[in-house]
């Protein structure tokens, strides 16, 4: 459970992330307001995933997810280029997430 968890909190990183992007320093409600909910959603749900993920693959996971997510949606909405090179990069990114999960102490 505590992984489903993790991945959503990875999710929400890039919803917060996104927001806080449009949200141009804070000065639009709406999208400040996405920004604050999701931050907020993100670490309790990060934080309550490293209860039994140690501290060290929760904070990647959580991060790579958040970035990966954070840059293939700017390269699908357009408000990043595309490029083969993200794309591969992105890529790299998940497979270092599935990599730690698949590496992960079972007793964890």
């Amino acid at each position: 459970m505590s992984w489903i968890v993790l991945i959503l909190s990875g999710v929400l990183e890039a919803v917060w992330a996104t927001a806080l992007g449009r949200s141009q320093g804070l000065t639009k409600l709406w999208p400040s307001v996405v920004f604050a909910v999701g931050l907020v959603a993100s670490m309790a749900g990060l934080a309550w995933a490293m209860r039994e993920i140690p501290t060290g693959t929760a904070y990647a996971v959580w991060v790579g997810i958040g970035a990966a997510l954070t840059v293939a949606y700017a390269m699908a909405t357009g408000a990043e280029p595309v490029s083969w090179i993200k794309t591969l990069l992105i890529l790299g990114l998940v497979a270092c997430v599935i990599g730690l999960k698949l590496v992960t102490d079972p007793g964890h």
